[in-house]
């Protein structure tokens, strides 16, 4: 189904309620292989629309795989609901979109018309340099890619839609010797298929530092140390420490949390920046959201201080604040949620040659297993560096890095002064019974006075 011309009728809406529809259209590719032999090669398409609709009292929803029910769902859906001649007052219906926008669509390489065979083939082009390396004990092999059109049509009048595609590759390694073993992985995605050209270096990158961790790193004495945060790691940092507090969902009815994180409230200093775009390409690109409110940048901290949260229609009307964009669900068979897009540390105070020069004995953490947090945070590093007068000084094991989001927001005492954004495939963000959903990281490197390292 193409999105047809603003002024075109597609689907009666009942009266007196506020309703929408949410059509999707996917076509998946993904190639694993473990050791060398093939696990899965599939092309999948799948289809499907979510249906809602609003009395101003309660939500009625559904999704459906047959496109030609549409219609008749909203029907069964409307007949469950109270219609009210005052739906239109309703502050949840003003968020809603009446925007008849014009399509975005993918302009690139369409890799839906790239045979299967070529991009197994350059996935295992990859594997002659793992299996030549004999301390990998383990290793496997993953592409994917997604091509995601999505259409939006509300009973306001609004209608958009856009097109996505994203693909990228990953090879997971387990490096053995001496008894102990150590695991690591290198990944590339973007847009299209000429973004993953250069995985060979990548690859190469990683390898030699997992065999260089494998066979020199040290354990880390607990205590408090400055840590330098890297563009991947103060991107995890950033999301899961402070974008999932951000998401307005999480304060409805929490009077605790709305004092705490109220706006204006001092963070830290006055270089400190964050914020959350849609428009930003790469994995967490989302120029309208699945309520038709079109991408906007939000600042959430800006000079140091809160200066925003994320929102859908629901949520801005129950803080009496403007909706950002935010409203997203995983597939078709989800309702829409506050989720992020692309959140990351905006540019700061100095090079990244000054921002280490001014280290005398601190850590570097390059790359992390995971992340979480929401008062207080938990980073588990991956491979991670010594940091000797302003040198990397050799790998280094860390457990854990932990603490208050809040202090530690105080104790950031330089950013750098370029942003790496990066794009992930094989995993995404998880909220509620909601995953993976696409979202982009990265940032610049952070540096953290007395941080919190066992």
């Amino acid at each position: 189904m193409n999105l047809p011309a603003p002024e075109a009728s597609v689907y009666k809406f009942p009266e007196g309620l506020y309703s929408d529809v949410r059509v999707e259209k996917v076509r998946a590719t993904l190639i694993q292989y473990l050791k060398g032999e093939l696990r899965e090669m599939r092309e999948r398409d799948t289809a499907g629309a979510f249906v809602r609709v609003f009395d101003g009292r309660r939500w009625y929803y559904s999704s459906v795989t047959a496109l030609d029910q549409v219609q008749e769902e909203l029907y069964r859906l409307a007949k469950l609901a109270k219609p009210s001649k005052d739906i239109a007052e309703n502050p949840v219906v003003k968020n809603m979109s009446s925007r008849k926008s014009e399509p975005h669509k993918f302009e690139g390489q369409d890799l839906r018309k790239l045979p299967l065979a070529e991009k197994n083939a350059f996935l295992t082009s990859f594997f002659p340099a793992v299996t030549a390396e004999k301390a990998i004990t383990m290793w496997s092999g993953m592409y994917s890619d997604t091509f995601t059109r999505r259409e939006l049509y509300t009973s306001k009048g609004g209608r958009s839609a856009y097109e996505q595609q994203l693909c990228g590759l990953r090879v997971g390694m387990t490096f053995t010797g001496d008894g102990r073993t150590f695991s690591e992985g290198a990944m590339k995605a973007g847009g299209e298929f000429c973004d993953l050209g250069d995985f060979g270096a990548e690859l190469a990158k990683r390898m030699a530092q997992s065999l260089e961790f494998l066979r020199g790193s040290k354990r880390v004495t607990p205590g408090k140390y400055t840590v330098v945060l890297s563009p991947l790691a103060a991107g995890v940092f950033a999301h899961e420490s402070f974008g999932h507090k951000s998401e307005a969902d999480f304060m409805l009815g929490d009077e605790t949390m709305l004092k705490e994180w109220h706006i204006g409230r001092r963070l830290g200093p006055g270089f400190l920046h964050i914020t959350d775009d849609g428009g930003v390409a790469g994995s967490g690109f989302t120029p309208y959201d699945d309520e038709g409110n079109p991408a906007r940048k939000t600042p959430l901290i800006k000079n140091g201080k809160l200066a925003g949260r994320l929102h859908s229609a629901v949520t801005a009307a129950a803080l009496g604040e403007e909706t950002t964009g935010n409203a997203r669900a995983v597939s078709f068979e989800f309702e829409p949620i506050v989720r992020m897009t692309t959140t990351h540390f905006e540019p700061g105070n100095m090079s990244k040659e000054e921002l280490f020069a001014g280290v005398k004995d601190g850590l570097y953490v390059d790359t992390i297993k995971h992340g979480s947090g929401m008062s207080t945070f938990t980073i588990a590093p991956s491979l991670a560096y010594f940091i000797k007068d302003g040198k990397i000084a050799g790998p280094a094991q860390i457990s854990v890095i932990s603490g208050s989001v809040f202090e530690t927001f105080g104790l950031i005492d330089a950013i750098s002064d370029k942003v790496e954004l990066l794009s992930f495939v094989g995993g995404g963000c998880g909220k509620m019974e909601q995953h993976p959903l696409p979202v982009g990281f990265g940032g610049p490197y952070v540096r953290v006075r007395g941080m919190s390292v066992l």
